[in-house]
């Protein structure tokens, strides 16, 4: 018997022989071969996350081998985290067993005529919710509560304006330096997206207008774009705190910075932005993901249907 010190701070003790097929140092493998691949550290340590509590579960059941996987056992285990987590939650966990289990498969890493048993595992359902986004008119409030020809009354007003013209995630927008900004054309680079994969964004004249102002009020030399009164990055804390604070001043709700991408998704679209470019200027890798965004009204779909109806168009 040796130890393996993992990077989950598991202390493993092992023989030669069980290693191959022990699920701690399968895990461990798999988690390795996610970072050479050059996954994103969130990425990497959302499956940490969610296997290590998986390998708890297994663990408390006295099951340590690949070969003792089942698809009842998977099936208990997702059942045991919807006591826990709501189904986009339990759903999570799912995906992850599902990549590892892949992943085994593909690596050949199973004695020959395993059959990967979440092959006959469904995926747990997830009700299909309207996500709601800011509406035009709070954006509005809190545009209102900026105060102009101050620093920050110019840069709140700018990010506002920023995270609703271009989509932008949180930490896309923390992330953008003065480099990857064009005033004249109104696009920016985001380097590193979702996924490692970088894409232009694109905003209008008014939020050109709203960004100048902005930089003429910075004292710094600073390479971020959006910088605090001591002249240092935003982060994402104090994006949201921003938001708290406008929100606050304008007596609304608080809206996250997500609630500005999908505002961005659905009033593109309701401008008759083509769905394939606006997958792309969102940076989604399919439409799957885009369709949760748009959340549209009944008045959106009459609308569509005034311009579209194959009758009065005859």
């Amino acid at each position: 018997m040796f130890p393996i010190k993992t990077e989950n701070q598991r202390t493993i003790n092992i023989s030669a022989q069980a290693g191959a097929e022990y699920l701690p140092i399968l895990v461990e493998s798999f988690l390795i071969d996610r970072k050479t691949q050059g996954l994103a550290r969130g990425t990497v340590e959302f499956y940490r996350v969610k296997l290590g509590l998986f390998l708890d579960f297994a663990e408390a059941h006295a099951l340590t081998q690949l070969t003792e996987l089942t698809p009842d056992f998977l099936r208990q285990f997702i059942l045991f985290m919807g006591e826990k987590h709501n189904p986009g939650g339990v759903h999570t966990f799912f995906r992850s067993l599902r990549a590892f289990l892949r992943w085994v498969d593909f690596e050949e890493i199973a004695p020959e005529g395993w059959k990967n048993p979440i092959h006959k595992v469904k995926a747990p359902k997830v009700p299909q919710e309207v996500i709601e986004p800011v509406s035009l008119e709070d954006v509005a409030s809190l545009l209102a509560t900026c105060q102009r020809g101050k620093f920050t009354g110019e840069r709140d007003r700018a990010i506002l304006l920023t995270l609703l013209d271009t989509g932008a995630r949180a930490q896309e927008l923390c992330n953008i330096n003065l480099d990857d900004l064009d005033l004249a054309s109104g696009a920016a680079m985001i380097k590193q997206g979702k996924g490692r994969k970088p894409r232009v964004v694109f905003f209008g004249r008014k939020t050109r207008r709203a960004i100048r102002a902005y930089l003429r009020q910075r004292k710094d030399n600073h390479p971020a774009l959006w910088v605090t009164q001591s002249g240092e990055r935003i982060c994402y804390i104090t994006l949201r705190e921003i938001l708290r604070r406008r929100a606050k001043l304008a007596g609304i709700p608080l809206a996250s910075p997500h609630d500005f991408r999908r505002a961005f998704a659905l009033e593109m679209l309701r401008n008759g932005a083509d769905i394939f470019a606006l997958q792309k200027l969102m940076g989604h890798a399919d439409l799957q993901v885009l369709r949760r965004y748009l959340a549209q009204t009944d008045t959106d779909l009459q609308r569509a249907h005034d311009r579209g109806g194959p009758v009065d168009n005859m």
